[in-house]
């Protein structure tokens, strides 16, 4: 028996896509909370369809920390369906966050690897924040799924917190949702049990969703103005559930960062088929059962270079019946309004634009941007402009708590900066699905995008309407 499991190929995984991960670094603490072993917590109370939460008052903003959305994925809940929380008795506590799924990591754990993620992790992650105004009623929420390349991050990182959002009168929610071989793995064995369908990730995301239908009003938010959104793999898994079955009716706009791609999806055999092929290398027949799939310790699977991206894409008939690519060539996507684009320094234009040509060939809008601008202590590293990631702590309003601020010199200018690139996604979670403008960015009005218009928002040193066909698809050498 031959265990594949060597530190050279585990310790170059967690960066094998470094584009991909790039801007997921560590949280910041946040500049606006002290904290300290005697000074107590200006709590915040929510009663729950399930429960009495008890979360931080932070100014004028509730934040809600490691709130669990399903039971944890464990034992033999591992590869089933998430099962929703069961009702508890007195308070739970949300102040923390938890443990982010499990992911690959060898470098000194005190650092990030190459999602952002330190520290411990687990199969028991399945966990949001609730970011709400302090105030809120009937306030838009968005459902924000991290980047990562399927197999890290997680949603506590700096980049999202939601305090600007918030203040701005939007609730955020982050969430986790199992990565690599936790969330994406299909074997006949499980299957078998009538419920495997390959692609436990996105189950997660829709039951996030649920979650948010159910709870959300409970922190003042609108259950019926639901914005999914995501950046990278977060984006690409925004585009699967515009086609998921489970998840039609749960939102009712979408925002893809840099994730824009259309994929033919494999069938489920073919995904069994590549598990199959890779259990030897973990020492396991290749008809293992299911009982000893689920005895196989987290990182075996996290570090064996078979498993540890998962196998995506799988179209089983049941959760996904077909992929976006087919839904939009057919015109039977759901027709919500979608905000997407990528960066300067990134390809991935051209895919933008196609899929801004085929959500917007009807009903609802899709609104095209480029993001150019940087910092100028970026400029000596970032030739070809803004990397994978860097626009995340400017729509978010993130330059306190994310990591990638450190070592800007002119903060305020590119506080204000942000401020500005933030409300025009601010303004997109508050619309109405069936606008076609968005007015935002004092004075900016960003058209949906038409092949008759070739309209992108611009986002480079000044804020602007240009025309899409003049934009390359990424980096010009």
């Amino acid at each position: 028996m031959s265990l594949k499991l060597s530190a050279v190929c585990c310790a170059a995984l967690a960066f094998a896509m470094p584009a991909m991960a790039a801007s997921h670094n560590e949280a910041k603490p946040n500049p606006e909370v002290v904290y300290s072993a005697t000074q107590p917590v200006d709590t915040a109370v929510v009663q729950t369809p399930k429960g009495t939460l008890v979360g931080e008052k932070v100014g004028d903003v509730n934040v809600f920390r490691g709130v669990p959305f399903a039971k944890p994925p464990v034992g033999d809940l591992r590869w089933k369906p998430p099962q929703p929380v069961e009702a508890w008795d007195g308070i739970k506590t949300a102040i923390e966050y938890q443990a982010p799924c499990q992911q690959p990591q060898l470098q000194d754990p005190s650092e990030p690897n190459g999602g952002g993620v330190q520290g411990v992790k687990s199969e028991d992650c399945l966990y949001l924040q609730v970011y709400a105004p302090a105030e809120a009623e009937k306030a838009p929420v968005v459902l924000w799924m991290h980047g990562g390349a399927f197999f890290l991050g997680a949603g506590h990182l700096g980049s999202y917190v939601g305090m600007e959002n918030a203040k701005k009168g939007v609730i955020t929610v982050p969430m986790n949702y199992r990565l690599g071989p936790f969330g994406y793995f299909a074997h006949p064995s499980i299957t078998a049990e009538g419920d495997g369908t390959g692609s436990y990730g996105d189950m997660d995301a829709v039951a996030a969703l649920e979650w948010i239908k159910e709870n959300i009003e409970s922190f003042g938010g609108d259950p019926n103005n639901v914005t999914i959104a995501g950046q990278s793999a977060g984006g690409f898994l925004v585009m699967n559930l515009l086609s998921t079955p489970s998840a039609e009716g749960l939102f009712q706009k979408a925002v893809v960062q840099s994730g824009a791609g259309l994929t033919d999806g494999r069938k489920l055999e073919a995904a069994e088929k590549s598990v199959m092929e890779g259990l030897p290398n973990i020492g396991l027949p290749e008809d293992a059962t299911a009982e000893q799939l689920r005895g196989v310790s987290a990182q075996t699977l996290v570090y064996d270079p078979v498993f540890r991206s998962g196998i995506r894409g799988v179209v089983d008939g049941k959760f996904f019946t077909t992929t976006t690519k087919a839904a939009m060539e057919a015109g039977t996507e759901f027709d919500v309004p979608v905000l997407l684009g990528s960066n300067m320094g990134e390809g991935g234009f051209n895919r933008a634009k196609l899929v801004a040509q085929m959500a917007g060939d009807e009903g609802a809008g899709a609104f095209l941007y480029n993001f150019q601008h940087q910092a100028a202590e970026r400029d000596a590293s970032w030739k070809n402009g803004p990397i994978h990631s860097a626009e995340l702590m400017y729509t978010f309003d993130t330059l306190d708590t994310s990591s990638w601020s450190g070592g800007i010199s002119d903060m305020e200018a590119e506080k204000t900066y942000a401020d500005m690139v933030s409300s025009c996604w601010v303004a997109f979670y508050k619309m109405d699905p069936m606008d076609k403008t968005i007015s935002c960015a004092d004075g900016l009005e960003w058209p949906a995008y038409t092949e008759e218009n070739d309209a992108v928002a611009i986002f480079g040193d000044e804020i602007r309407i240009g025309n899409a066909s003049e934009l390359p698809d990424g980096p010009q050498s």
